[in-house]
């Protein structure tokens, strides 16, 4: 039995799986979000602490004997957050996520600094990553800074709850603009230049490699084995390409979570950083993959359904569709928490155009689906500008649940995908199957597979065509608006 742990945005995310990847049990506890000022997105480290501690307890209430079997624990999290923490190994603050917009300026003076970073880095430098946040520090809270002992990721952070190890691996350090991506080795002079010195990050592991073992007082806690292995595990896109089989060159999927993402795997390092597209270390060794990446994804329709007092999204979503003849008159810009892949725009907000006194909800929930969709496609031009293709991606995430939305994504892209069988299992799966590889509980590609087909959404090529006047000025909209956008509130 293997345990994979997710920290994500939303929800921290616990799940058993068996010695055929067969999921026995899952928990999940949610997460609040603060953001104290404009564009600052930040968490309490100790929140996620707790909702483990949750997710595992509830796990244990009406699993035990299966908890009892756990071999390994893998761990996945939202990537880039800086976890800030002082002598004591307590955190000095909250920490600054991935979304995040305060340090544009900083990303600049790191570039400035250090003319070939975003090659080396595998992007070029956004306020999301984790590096250009540390030289906002040192020059906004100058004490907390001054008190720095470690810098750690958001999954880093409960890895050191579990087992009292500082360590990351290959794929979530990828994100911290302190990684020589294609060597798999920090960069010192990445380091430096935010003012740090290299025993203030942790070690690096390989993502299928054991970093430590589970705490004594947890494991009798859980009536868990006192050898419980915790695997090196990865940063939630990689999990999520781990879970999904996306291992062998070209293989990928669109991840319809919080964020979104178009992932493909590749057989070696392929910087791509003027296309704003992420060329990352995977969580296994010697596998890279480029990535688009969008700050918005299912969490627009969480947005627009709150806003809507709808409770019952599902039902929301037949509405919608039972009223959906054509593209929609309505265009919506999915930015509410900026963009990175194709515009590096912190500061781009979301925006409906072309409301009308015949707008109805149905008709904003239709415009935001649409809006993700073409985000998405403008994605993929990325991926393709830079000569990679994938043939089928799958659908993972929330969003992935919605047939009816998956199916308007393919439309818009022109691009087949595929849902799986008994759903999206997402990066807490891709976590548990790194636990089992770092027990040596078999090779990559037994237990690395794609999961089984639901079915295949080819797209209709009559709608395609009939979204491409629409995706046309969807861009220029935000080509119009883009300097409007940096017209911003002080923070």
């Amino acid at each position: 039995m293997f345990m994979g742990i997710d920290v994500g945005t939303s929800a921290v995310k616990a799940l058993l799986m068996d010695d055929t990847s067969a999921i026995v049990a899952e928990a999940d506890i949610a997460l609040s979000l603060s953001n104290p000022r404009p564009y600052w997105s930040e968490q309490n480290p100790s929140d996620w602490w707790d909702a483990t501690l949750q997710a595992i307890d509830l796990i244990m209430r009406e699993n035990a004997g299966a908890l009892a079997k756990v071999r390994a624990i893998g761990l996945s999290g939202q990537m880039h957050g800086a976890v800030i923490l002082g002598a004591d190994d307590t955190p000095l603050r909250p920490a600054i996520l991935w979304n995040d917009g305060r340090a544009k300026t900083e990303c600049d003076e790191l570039e400035a600094a250090l003319p070939g970073l975003p090659h080396r880095a595998g992007v070029v430098a956004m306020p999301g990553m984790t590096a250009p946040k540390i030289t906002w520090l040192q020059k906004h809270e100058p004490d907390i800074f001054a008190a720095i002992r470690t810098i750690m990721l958001p999954k880093d952070y409960i890895r050191l709850c579990l087992c009292g190890e500082k360590a990351t691996e290959m794929s979530d350090a990828a994100g911290t603009l302190w990684l020589d991506e294609e060597n798999r080795a920090w960069n010192d002079d990445a380091i430096a230049a935010t003012g740090l010195r290299r025993n203030q990050v942790p070690d690096l592991f390989e993502g299928s490699d054991p970093t430590g073992t589970l705490r004594h007082e947890l494991a009798e806690r859980w009536g868990m084995d006192k050898n419980v292995v915790i695997a090196g595990g990865g940063g939630d896109a990689a999990t999520g390409g781990i879970g999904a089989g996306a291992v062998t060159h070209g293989a990928g999927f669109i991840s319809l979570g919080t964020s979104s993402q178009l992932f493909v795997a590749s057989d070696r390092y392929r910087p791509k950083p003027e296309l704003l597209l992420h060329s990352f270390a995977h969580a296994i060794p010697d596998r890279w993959f480029q990535m688009a990446v969008l700050l918005n994804g299912a969490s627009c329709l969480a947005w627009v359904a709150k806003i809507l007092g709808e409770n019952n999204i599902g039902e929301l979503l037949t509405r919608t569709e039972a009223q959906h003849k054509k593209p929609s008159d309505l265009m919506f810009l999915p930015y509410l928490s900026g963009e990175r892949t194709p515009h590096n725009d912190p500061y781009a907000r979301g925006v409906f155009f072309g409301l009308g006194t015949n707008t109805n909800r149905e008709h904003m929930v239709q415009a935001v689906l649409e809006g993700v969709a073409f985000a998405l496609a403008d994605a993929q031009s990325c991926l393709h500008a830079a000569g990679t293709y994938c043939e089928l991606p799958g659908v993972i995430g929330g969003g992935a649940r919605s047939l009816y939305w998956t199916q308007m994504i393919a439309d818009i892209m022109g691009t087949p995908l595929a849902r799986y069988k008994g759903g999206a299992k997402g990066p807490a799966f891709g976590a548990a199957r790194l636990a089992r590889l770092s027990v040596r509980d078999g090779s990559i590609e037994e237990v690395c597979t794609p999961p089984a087909i639901e079915d295949i959404l080819k797209p209709d090529q009559n709608r395609h065509e009939q979204y491409q006047p629409r995706m046309a000025k969807f861009r220029r909209l935000y080509d119009a608006l883009a300097a409007e956008f940096q017209d911003r509130p002080a923070s």
